[in-house]
């Protein structure tokens, strides 16, 4: 897999900042909430839209959090701690605790896949090992992928994770990953298949040609 991007930080940083709102709505989107751009827009303003409930709105504004936190420690070192620093902020008063490891079972809809309860060490060096990949864009599908198939948060993992694979991809000038609305149900069915299978080749091959996108810039 070669990396379709080869920007500057400073370039994939402006390009992040540039289209947060969209990425914001597009994970929302991906979560079932039915905002709109707009919407979704004047929420991060500030302005309360009556139309969404509470937790909609609650859902937008941690995005907003979390992806703050990214930009402002795009150098800093990826690690579990790192991970759940952003989930902290994603699941921030909507899940049975947020920001640590899940210590129960979960089952995911419409899935026969259940996951284990995530082991510490494991998921540690699971870590270490996928970050140790060379090829950029790779390593950051994969740990996205094996981060939402480990489901190792209450809730939030796909959210987390996607927002964990942007920072590897920002901080390395590989541009931007988002699943854009007109792609949710693709990616849906590719995901299910993923979690039951533990195959990927497909979701991969989805992903790298559809939802990873940056700037053009002329030499």
């Amino acid at each position: 897999m070669k990396d379709k991007y080869h920007l500057t930080q400073e370039q994939n940083l402006f390009l992040a900042k540039k289209v947060l709102v969209s990425n914001i709505y597009n994970s929302a989107r991906l979560e079932g909430i039915n905002t709109t751009y707009p919407d979704t827009k004047t929420i991060l303003e500030g302005v309360n839209v009556p139309s969404l409930k509470l937790d909609e709105i609650n859902c937008i504004l941690n995005l907003r959090d979390a992806w703050n936190y990214v930009l402002t420690n795009i150098d800093g070192e990826i690690n579990l701690d790192f991970i759940c620093k952003v989930n902290s902020y994603v699941s921030r008063n909507e899940s049975l605790e947020w920001g640590v490891l899940r210590n129960g079972r979960v089952g995911i809809n419409g899935v026969d896949y259940i996951p284990d309860i995530p082991a510490e060490e494991d998921i540690k060096n699971n870590i270490r090992n996928i970050l140790k990949e060379k090829n950029v864009t790779e390593k950051a599908i994969d740990l996205m992928l094996y981060l939402m198939r480990s489901q190792i948060f209450w809730d939030g993992n796909k959210r987390t994770s996607m927002i964990v694979a942007n920072k590897i991809l920002i901080e390395s000038g590989c541009g931007i990953i988002t699943v854009k609305e007109e792609n949710i149900n693709e990616f849906n069915i590719l995901l299910t298949e993923y979690y039951n299978t533990n195959i990927k080749d497909k979701l991969v091959k989805f992903l790298y040609e559809n939802c990873i996108f940056g700037l053009e810039i002329n030499s």
